[in-house]
């Protein structure tokens, strides 16, 4: 996710308690999603969907501290 933040990934998650807790989370979602895709773990679609909305808000939520820190 976002190569080309890798620098300052690393930099937040070790500066920055909100950031790294984002970034935790949406890895967490990320397997979570995952697992349930490939039917590890039962889930309906709209569960899964629902997951994914959240994970992409997460997202979202990262890339634009990024982008408020690195200008």
């Amino acid at each position: 996710m976002f190569p080309e933040f890798r620098e300052l990934i690393n930099q937040l998650r070790s500066t920055d308690r909100h950031f790294s807790h984002l970034f935790d989370k949406h890895s967490r979602l990320d397997e979570q999603i995952q697992r349930m895709e490939a039917r590890k773990i039962q889930a309906t679609e709209i569960e899964i969907e629902t997951l994914k909305k959240e994970k992409l808000l997460m997202k979202d939520q990262l890339y634009s501290m990024l982008k408020k820190v690195s200008t």
